[in-house]
């Protein structure tokens, strides 16, 4: 398969893998916020959860990789040691600025999205793709 295409359908199988992991972070942001009104607590678990979604579905079917997955993991867990207090920051000053919680978690995940997807297409996964039998 030519190169274009294959990079194509896993751009494509990314977004796809990151849209349910979107609705299972505003889902759970939402229900959170229901009971917890600060901004930080409902983000935060709302988007480990994502995380753990996407990062299983994207190794497995988008990069199919059979890359050592502590290693894997432990690298996106480094991008979201910067990522997230970085995020969960700029949310809070946000919302104490009167943003709506859910322009600013729309917002933060449109960014996580491309910046989580160049991160483990040129860092986590580099030279380890289609490696899973």
């Amino acid at each position: 398969m030519k190169d274009s295409k294959k990079n194509f359908l896993q751009a494509l199988k990314f977004t796809l893998f990151s849209v349910s992991a979107g609705v299972i972070q505003v889902g759970t942001f939402a229900l959170l916020e229901i009971f917890i009104k600060t901004y930080w607590i409902p983000y935060l678990v709302s988007l480990v959860l994502s995380i753990l979604w996407n990062f299983t579905l994207n190794r497995r079917y988008t990069f199919q990789s059979a890359a050592n997955v502590p290693v894997a993991m432990a690298k996106v867990f480094g991008f979201y040691l910067v990522f997230t207090p970085l995020s969960t920051h700029l949310g809070d000053l946000a919302e104490s600025n009167g943003v709506n919680d859910f322009v600013i978690l729309v917002v933060t995940m449109l960014a996580n999205f491309v910046l989580e997807f160049l991160f483990c297409k040129f860092i986590v996964y580099r030279g380890k793709e289609n490696t899973r039998k």
